[in-house]
Order: C-alpha cells, then structure tokens, then sequence
C-alpha cells in the first residue's frame, strides 16, 4: 500500500493480478486517500471474483481486449471498415480502462464525448455495439441495465441525404476543375457518376479500374453487397479518368496495378503505394468556391436520386449502390420536390379531350 503527494493531491499505488494500480484520489488528505485506495482495492476484487471462469479476462486493459477482437473479426467478415474505425474510437477514448472498470455510466460517458466531437447518433450506437460485443459477459449485463434504462440507443434522426440541383453540381465540378489538388475532380466524378463512397475511392487501386472495358470494381467496401461490386463508367466519368491516368503516369513515370489511383502526399501525391488519407480539405475549398452547401457523401446520395428519377429500377440502382435492404434503398433514393412538382405541374398542360377542340379533332 502506497499513498503518495503530486503537488497537493494525494495518490495512491499498488499491484492488482501483476498490474501497477496507479491512480488520484483527488483529495489533499493523507487518510482519506489511504480510505480510497481500500475502496478501489474491493471494487477490483467484487469484479475480479464477479465472473468465475474470466478472472484474468477481467482485468486486461480494453486497448488488449479490443486489438484481439479485431484479429477474429477479420477472420469471420469480409468487410473490416467501420470496425476498425470503431475500434479505434473506443481504443482512443477508453483503452487504458480495465475491462473491469467499464461500466453502464462508462458508456454514457463514451456516448457524451462522442456526441461532444459531433459524432452522428447511429455512428455512436454502432461504436457501442461494438464496445458491448468486446466486453463479452460483461457486456451482455450492461446492455440489458441500459435498455431498461433506456439510455442503450441515442436518438437517431431520420433524415435522407441531400441530393445537389443540376446547377449545384455544375458548380461543384466547375470549382473542382480549377482547384490545386489534382484528384478531388476525378474523385468527384466517381462519386456523382459511379456512387462510390469516399473510403471506396480513396482505396481504389489501378488494378480495380479498367479504362478500356470502362469499368470500376469496388474493393473493401461498408456493407458486403457493396465489396467486390462492379460499375460501368459513363462517358463523363471515364473522360475523366483517363485525363487523370494522363496526369497521374506523368507524375509517377508508370501506372503499376497495385498502386493507389489517388495517392498519398501533400499538397502534391507523392506516395503511390499508399492511400491518399482524406479529402476533406480539398472538398471544403471546393464546396466553398461553388458556394455549395453539403457533405462529399452527400454526391453519392445525389447520383441514387438522379436513378431514381430517371425510372431505373430498384435491383439496378442495389448494383450500383452496393445496397440491399428496402429500407436503406427507401432512405437513399428519395425524388426531390422539384421533381414531384414537375410531374404534378406536367399534367395541367397535358391537353383534356372535354375542354380542348384540338384534342376531339375538330
């Protein structure tokens, strides 16, 4: 038993299962620091001895836990995307806690500092799912305390993307020609043409874009029916394309299968075996200049709602999409108003034949 000062704080220290306990006790006083330390000592012993047959389970730092979930998680799914995103959310916030230590207040915790760094809701509860699902028993527990206490699920809002107007999108493709960054024009393009997810394009390598056949297929993708997915290039998209391969091949002396089509570097790629990180920054001078308001997803939600309008079919939009349930394909491929209003307005000057001579032919 240690009891030590840092400044005027008092701290407490000692081994638990062969791990250094070292915590505040933050107070000023020697005895009820010595009292904490006790405390904290029964707290890790009623968990430690709480599940008989994962005692030493109990008291793994979550960041160990959670590395080794992600090993079997790549083994038993196809797609690891959000999962390591997830993960490292939780690894960030929560990985030097001991699997003992993570409880249902811990996650409310989680829930308000995800919120704080304006994470979505639905974003949150699958980061908590995830959490749960790590924790094992443990977890189990805490999701039933929570759903009966009604804090398991934050509130999602049901809301559909935005979809850009024809003159929001000329806008958007007009800045994003004239920008500094080389790849957010073709970037663009795949995102308004093909609906590629931003993830999805920047993992793209040459190996998945076939110019000649005019064909892109998606690699690791968010949802399994979008993995592996193939998407014809409309004439727009591959003239881009092949201007950018003209540029990229000047830049890097070759163009090799398994390099990135948008690589790493900047201001300038520079890397082709490695993805470019983010667009972010070049999709806000662009947006900015187009004087445009909306998110670089919000591209893919415009070209689901532009198929929706043009009459193309559920199936054929899910193989462009990469979805598959009704519900998401409902959530995505809303018509605009404008759209609505134009058919509605269309009917008024569609000739009637009881008020019309032309129409009876007289």
């Amino acid at each position: 038993m240690s009891v030590f000062r840092r400044g005027d704080i008092c701290w407490y220290e000692f081994r638990f299962g062969n791990r250094r306990i070292r915590e505040s006790a933050k107070t000023k006083s020697k005895t009820v620091a010595k009292q904490a330390e006790l405390n904290r000592r029964r707290e890790l012993e009623r968990g430690y001895n709480g599940i008989d047959d994962a005692r030493e389970e109990r008291i793994r730092p979550l960041k160990e836990v959670a590395a080794e979930y992600l090993i079997d998680y790549r083994l038993r799914h196809k797609s690891v995307v959000f999962a390591k995103y997830a993960v490292r959310h939780i690894t960030r916030l929560l990985g030097k806690e001991m699997m003992v230590d993570v409880t249902d207040r811990t996650v409310r915790e989680y829930q308000a500092t995800r919120l704080r760094e304006k994470a979505s809701p639905k974003t949150i509860n699958e980061e908590v799912g995830f959490l749960l699902r790590l924790l094992g028993d443990a977890g189990d527990v805490i999701r039933v305390r929570m759903r009966r206490q009604k804090t398991l699920k934050l509130a999602v809002r049901n809301e559909v993307g935005k979809a850009y107007t024809a003159e929001e999108k000329q806008a958007l493709l007009d800045a994003a020609k004239e920008a500094r960054s080389p790849a957010i024009y073709p970037a663009l393009m795949l995102a308004l043409n093909a609906g590629m997810r931003d993830s999805e394009i920047r993992g793209l390598q040459w190996e998945r874009l076939d110019l000649q056949k005019a064909i892109v297929t998606v690699g690791a993708s968010k949802t399994e029916a979008g993995t592996g997915r193939t998407i014809p290039l409309n004439s727009a998209a591959l003239s881009a394309m092949r201007e950018y391969a003209e540029w990229y091949e000047d830049r890097f002396g070759a163009i090799q299968p398994q390099w990135y089509v948008f690589a790493f570097g900047k201001p300038w790629p520079s890397d082709p075996t490695r993805p470019v990180v983010t667009f972010k920054t070049s999709w806000d001078n662009v947006r900015k200049r187009a004087g445009v308001q909306g998110r670089f997803h919000d591209n893919r939600h415009t070209l689901i709602t532009d198929l929706a309008e043009s009459g193309a079919g559920d199936e054929t939009i899910r193989q462009i999409a990469g979805h598959v349930s009704p519900r998401m394909l409902k959530h995505y491929s809303h018509i605009r108003t404008a759209a609505k209003r134009q058919a509605l307005e269309a009917i008024l000057r569609k000739p009637h034949p009881q008020t019309d001579p032309a129409a009876n032919g007289t």
